[in-house]
């Protein structure tokens, strides 16, 4: 079953000569499974994310023919029930979490933010819930953490506590934008391996905006790749590699591998693009 359906998703932003559209009319399906989106900057990953969550505001403007999540029509719903949806049951872990946390309040108390607004529990009780979430993202000392501010953190461990910030209410639905853009690698296959203990255990569906097509290839079920505010190609993880789209093919045929025996690597030649 889908649990989330687009269609016709559009987003613009007024410009000196009218407006502009920075996502031009796309369409997909995400079940309970890993979708990555995949595009160089500025072709329209993070805004199709970001406007899910309906967390574009004005002068920016989103429309959509059909934008349903789980039977709900978010194109429809009121501010109030959005913000009831957010956190419990659609959540979204942004790019750098030094810009995402909040600098002056401790990480638990943070993330207790969440059980307060969305569940009933005690102090007592958020506090313990904190702990486990913690530990769950494979933090070894949860205790010491939960006292720490966000500038005491690494990288990699402020990202681990945004994802236990968006998974502690278990969501149904899950973005993570760029989620190990700034790690290094034995870091990121440790936040990428959280992730996918979370789809497995819990069946959320999970989409991966990012720019790493070998990591969206090798962790993804599905892919989508867009270029200039539009997906140009729509794959399993498994036939990347017989993309036909010009822009995935020289996206596929920049990449080196270890086994490389060209001199130079091609450049993506834009001229097929329509010179964008």
């Amino acid at each position: 079953m889908s649990l989330l359906t687009i269609e016709n998703l559009r987003v613009s932003f007024p410009g000196e000569q009218g407006a502009i559209e920075v996502v031009k009319g796309i369409s997909f399906e995400l079940g309970r499974e890993r979708l990555g989106i995949v595009g160089e900057s500025g072709s329209g990953k993070s805004m199709t994310g970001r406007s899910i969550l309906r967390l574009i505001e004005k002068p920016g403007k989103v429309t959509a023919d059909r934008m349903e999540f789980d039977g709900l029509d978010l194109m429809t719903l009121s501010n109030k029930r959005m913000r009831a949806l957010r956190g419990a049951r659609m959540s979204m872990v942004m790019q750098d979490p030094k810009f995402s946390l909040n600098p002056v309040m401790r990480i638990g108390d943070q993330i207790a933010e969440v059980l307060s607004f969305h569940s009933t529990l005690n102090a007592r009780e958020r506090r313990k819930r904190v702990l486990e979430s913690l530990e769950a993202v494979r933090i070894t000392d949860p205790e010491r953490v939960y006292k720490l501010y966000p500038h005491e953190v690494s990288g990699g461990m402020g990202q681990r506590i945004m994802i236990a910030m968006m998974v502690i209410l278990e969501p149904d639905l899950m973005i993570a934008d760029e989620p190990t853009s700034a790690l290094d690698v034995s870091v990121q296959a440790q936040v990428l391996d959280i992730m996918d203990d979370l789809v497995t255990r819990t069946g959320m569906g999970l989409i991966i905006i990012s720019h790493d097509l070998n990591m969206v290839a090798r962790y993804c079920d599905r892919i989508l790749v867009m270029f200039n505010g539009e997906i140009v190609e729509s794959c399993q993880a498994s036939e990347l590699a017989n993309a036909r789209h010009p822009y995935t093919q020289g996206l596929l045929a920049s990449m080196p591998t270890l086994d490389e025996h060209r001199d130079r690597l091609p450049v993506l030649d834009r001229t097929q693009l329509g010179g964008v």
